[in-house]
């Protein structure tokens, strides 16, 4: 994919919460992002929110810088993110499910910034003017503008979903049983039909029918060891309580 190549960064201007910076910096660990950058942070903010707990590469490797244009100066794309309200916009906004689309008609190469304003105010129109785009995150129009760190989460989800961050999975271990033998299968037939015989299930007439389609069952679901012993367990114990019941 030709928009792989770019190389993404996150821009937060004037955060106030040390929590969000902290927050904004494990949602880009969790999807592959690593290039933080803050303009003109509040220094106790700054300096508290260094003690991010899961994203301590990032906070460490993240700078501080004076402006925007310090931030992005080096980029050759720029897209900020803004709900859109309360702002006379001389663009449309892009929702963020059709960003990924939107890159791909960019050029491949070079570095992306991605720009978030201050809790507060968001960005102003003068910092938008320094984007080549302006995403918003679909948002109910009753509450149109998310905490920081849950719409830098947001964003960096949909990038990676899109595979415009290249980002490799951390690999799950599934335990998975082997499949369960002939001969378990059939100590689970017999038992089965135990129960059906005792239940009245199976009448004299149609007994081998319903046998053989019993059988023909239990093949066809292609159990696993687990699944035959979980079974027969079930079975076992509606044996014991018939014969208790005797």
């Amino acid at each position: 994919m030709e928009s792989t190549r770019l190389t993404w960064r996150v821009v937060l201007l004037r955060p106030r919460n040390p929590l969000n910076i902290g927050a904004a910096a494990r949602a880009m660990a969790n999807f592959g992002l690593e290039d933080l950058v803050v303009v003109a942070p509040y220094d106790p903010v700054w300096q508290e929110a260094r003690s991010a707990v899961g994203a301590e590469n990032i906070i460490k490797s993240a700078r501080a810088v004076h402006d925007l244009l310090e931030a992005i100066g080096d980029a050759t794309l720029v897209i900020g993110t803004t709900a859109g309200s309360r702002r006379n916009l001389d663009r449309d906004l892009i929702r963020l499910t059709e960003l990924p689309g939107w890159v791909q008609t960019r050029p491949g190469k070079g570095r992306a910034a991605l720009v978030f304003g201050s809790e507060k105010h968001g960005l102003t129109n003068e910092q938008m003017r320094y984007c080549h785009a302006l995403v918003r995150i679909p948002t109910s129009p009753q509450c149109p503008s998310m905490n920081l760190g849950q719409a830098v989460a947001v964003c960096c989800y949909e990038l990676a979903r899109a595979g415009i961050v290249a980002v490799q999975p951390s690999p799950v271990k599934v335990h998975r049983s082997d499949p369960a033998n002939v001969q378990s299968l059939e100590h689970l037939f017999q038992r089965a039909a135990r129960v059906l015989d005792e239940v009245g299930y199976l009448k004299p007439k149609s007994r081998n029918a319903a046998l053989i389609k019993l059988r023909r069952l239990l093949l066809d679901l292609q159990l696993t060891n687990d699944a035959a012993k979980i079974l027969g367990g079930i079975l076992a114990q509606i044996e014991w309580k018939l014969r208790i019941g005797e």
